[in-house]
């Protein structure tokens, strides 16, 4: 597929609680991005990172009515509205956005944008379920919230910035959960989203699950958003994120789902939009978690072995 991708570093590590997803853009970059998309048959350009502000300048506490929390509330939702816009203004100029993280809040931007003209469905490639909100969340970390914000769920059902438009509950699949707080677990579970547990992708494999999930995502949608945490991953396989959880897929397993995906937009025309979040370059061990962000955001992007 003739596609010209746009590149947009999102540089931001407000919404999680250890130091380093701030440089994840700039070592993805470093680790080869662009000489791996171009393997890919891909055309790129790069509009840069957007400005974020420095945690050391700002009060992290932001308290909601309910006396929940939600740490750089404020300064997450600038930069997402900012994100937002950007990826509009991507996807009008008939340009595909590839969104590198920072954290995991920046998902919040990346899908309201994408969702602004579009009903998009929306595939969530991580260990967590990112559904908590303020009032549930035992950290106050916004990284833990994406999910919850766009779907509007409790605290955010009234936030402009953060609710998505065009977006239902029945077009998002989680794929590879295997840590949840409980409150978080009782949401999901009450939800009309659709998670697939590794126990799920153990038993199935890999790819039946990713096909189920593109079923779910593309129904009567115009789009998908492909969202990947790179924690979705065995630590063994992508030691640089801040909060590793063991059990997670293989290298093979991630690429075989990415390539499940690449193969479904072949046919269908359906990536509308990609993110690749929580690469935590103080924590990787010589570049190799960045290395493979580059590998699998190719892979979705369509590269093949043959």
């Amino acid at each position: 597929m003739n596609r010209q991708v746009q590149i947009i570093g999102v540089p931001m590590d407000l919404g999680a609680d250890r130091r380093g997803v701030d440089m994840g853009s700039s070592t993805i970059r470093y680790a080869g991005l662009a000489d791996e998309l171009e393997a890919a048959g891909v055309e790129t350009t790069d509009a840069g990172d957007l400005p974020v502000p420095r945690a050391e300048e700002r009060d992290p506490e932001t308290v909601q009515p309910n006396e929940g929390s939600a740490k750089f509330l404020q300064e997450t939702a600038e930069v997402c509205t900012d994100l937002a816009d950007e990826v509009a203004e991507t996807l009008d100029a008939g340009q595909f956005p590839l969104v590198l993280g920072g954290d995991h809040s920046i998902a919040i931007g990346t899908v309201t944008g994408a969702a602004r003209d579009a009903d998009i469905g929306v595939i969530w490639f991580d260990a967590h379920g990112d559904f908590n909100t303020p009032a549930t969340s035992p950290s106050g970390n916004v990284h833990g919230m994406p999910l919850a914000a766009l779907l509007g769920i409790g605290d955010f059902a009234d936030t402009e910035w953060a609710n998505a438009p065009n977006l239902s509950e029945e077009n998002v699949a989680i794929v590879g959960l295997r840590r949840l707080d409980d409150a978080e677990r009782e949401a999901i579970r009450e939800s009309d989203v659709t998670a697939f547990t590794m126990s799920d992708i153990d038993e199935r494999g890999v790819v039946p699950v990713v096909e189920d999930a593109l079923d779910v995502a593309t129904d009567g949608t115009d789009g998908v958003h492909v969202s990947l945490d790179m924690d979705w991953l065995d630590p063994k396989e992508a030691p640089g994120v801040g909060t590793p959880v063991r059990g997670g897929v293989t290298y093979r397993e991630a690429h075989s789902a990415l390539e499940t995906v690449a193969e479904r937009d072949e046919t269908e025309d359906i990536l509308r939009t990609l993110e690749v979040v929580e690469v935590n370059a103080i924590l990787d061990h010589h570049n190799e978690t960045a290395e493979l962000a580059t590998e699998l955001a190719a892979s979705a992007l369509g590269k093949r072995i043959l």
